[in-house]
């Protein structure tokens, strides 16, 4: 039987909600500053996390923001394939730099520091969910107006630790039209409740198909969920995702920089509303 709270966190090992969660925060590296922080994130995996990312990282580096995207899914990393690429981070001692995009899009995945790109990351949970907080404390990010986190599908250790570590100032969840949507979107308001992290908005990817030859949508998947769930769970926003061949094509060929972002605008409209936690927060 759990002993009764004392409200005394300095003498309790527990991870309780009474905790300070600012005492979990990793520093970033001395230097750094990112401004905002907003994690993709999704209660399963294939709805698209990472597509979403990438194209509200490309859509805010054309309204002029300085981004960067943090792949946190450290087994699956797919965000510099999207961009085309290839290169490998370099570092120093205790310092990783990120790589850039043909954009001027700051990036850091798993897949810049291995030898191939198709090397398998074999790895107990702590360790992966410990890679993903070195990209936030061992970067030298520079200078970032908006860092986007790629996050793994779930709810297990790298979510945890970057929800702890990292100071989130909103996430997005990403669904599909599907029936289970509404337990993918449960799983994940319970999480950014749990850990005291605000939702921002929904992304409903592969929501609709325009027909190419009269115009009209078809509802591939079933009927839209967006606007009922996220009045629903509070959600202050949502965007509809076609699922589209040009930005699959440019998302093959590398060259995701080049796709339609507009889609997205009303979640985004909510990011830039979004305010920065706190600049001891996010600072070294």
């Amino acid at each position: 039987m759990a002993e009764e709270c004392t409200h005394d966190c300095s003498s309790c090992s527990s991870n309780c909600g009474s905790r300070d969660k600012k005492s979990f925060i990793k520093p970033l590296h001395e230097g750094v500053r990112v401004k905002r922080v907003i994690a993709v994130a999704s209660g399963k995996g294939g709805v698209g996390k990472s597509l979403t990312a990438a194209l509200l990282a490309v859509r805010a580096a054309a309204r002029g923001y300085r981004v960067g995207i943090l792949d946190a899914d450290i087994t699956g990393p797919s965000i510099p394939k999207m961009f085309g690429v290839s290169a490998r981070a370099m570092g120093t001692e205790g310092s990783i730099y990120p790589v850039y995009t043909a954009g001027g899009i700051q990036m850091m995945s798993m897949n810049l520091l291995l030898e191939h790109e198709s090397d398998p990351v074999v790895w107990r949970g702590t360790l992966i969910a410990g890679a993903a907080v070195q990209f936030w404390t061992d970067v030298v990010w520079d200078d970032v107006d908006i860092m986007f986190i790629d996050m793994p599908p779930g709810t297990g250790d790298v979510p945890l630790s970057v929800f702890q570590s990292i100071p989130l100032s909103g996430i997005v969840v990403v669904t599909t039209p599907q029936d289970l949507v509404e337990m993918i979107v449960g799983k994940a308001v319970s999480m950014a409740k749990l850990m005291n992290v605000p939702i921002l908005g929904m992304v409903e990817n592969m929501s609709y198909l325009v027909c190419p030859d009269c115009g009209k949508k078809i509802d591939l998947f079933g009927e839209s969920k967006a606007e009922k769930l996220c009045a629903r769970y509070g959600i202050p926003a949502f965007s509809r995702m076609p699922l589209d061949r040009l930005t699959a094509q440019l998302a093959d060929e590398g060259k995701v920089e080049n796709a339609d972002t507009d889609a997205l605008a009303d979640v985004f409209v909510k990011i830039e509303q979004s305010r920065e936690i706190g600049d001891y927060l996010h600072e070294a």
